[in-house]
């Protein structure tokens, strides 16, 4: 039997301090990551936990400019739609926003939650189908903070039409769009959320119900 690692204060104070640092990033600079570091973090991700162990996350990673230009327009479109919805001094700080990186960023991946997986064989979906998409999101939450570990961040751009990047990636029907995900060296690293120093959201105390 193989003993497990421990995990001294030192290493649990970085750890505390690489959560603080998981910013959503909106600002890239455009250098290129090293040569196999997408690869080794997309691969880290996949320890992820699963339901049923059907690891039913599916990723596709944007190579062409085509795609990426075709991506950054819906996107712009959808936010465009967005910023309707607000009156008009909210709408006026909503288009101040900088909302993705899909042009600056090297890299590009969008995930998606294979929703009839051959692998875990249903276990723990039959009440519950929407676990499948809940271990997507940690699949996508290891990715962040291996990134982060390593100086790079990632920018979750959720003002998309699902419909229309699932056209444009031409995935099978199966599989439901998770998160179009911006990756790359930040160019304003910090450690407080970009909507709240913009002003838009600040950070609230978490709210814990006792019963």
């Amino acid at each position: 039997m193989s003993h497990p690692p421990v995990f001294d204060e030192p290493f649990q104070a970085q750890l505390a301090t690489l959560f603080a640092w998981r910013r959503d990033v909106r600002h890239f600079r455009r250098d290129p990551l090293p040569v196999g570091v997408i690869e080794r973090l997309l691969a880290t991700a996949a320890l992820a936990p699963s339901v049923g162990n059907a690891q039913p996350w599916r990723l596709v990673r944007v190579t062409t400019l085509a795609l990426r230009d075709a991506l950054a327009a819906a996107v712009d479109a959808a936010s465009a739609r967005a910023a309707a919805g607000y009156d008009a001094e909210r709408a006026a700080a909503y288009r101040a926003l900088k909302l993705h990186g899909l042009r600056e960023a090297p890299e590009i991946v969008a995930v998606f939650t294979d929703e009839a997986p051959a692998a875990g064989h249903g276990l723990g979906i039959a009440t519950m189908p929407e676990m499948l998409r809940y271990s997507t999101v940690m699949a996508i939450h290891t990715l962040w903070l291996a990134a982060r570990a390593q100086g790079i961040g990632i920018g979750w751009v959720s003002i998309v039409d699902p419909t229309a990047v699932t056209a444009l990636l031409a995935v099978p029907g199966s599989w439901q769009l998770v998160a179009l995900l911006c990756i790359g060296y930040p160019d304003e690293p910090s450690d407080t959320p970009e909507l709240h120093r913009r002003g838009w959201q600040a950070r609230e105390a978490l709210d814990v119900v006792e019963r």
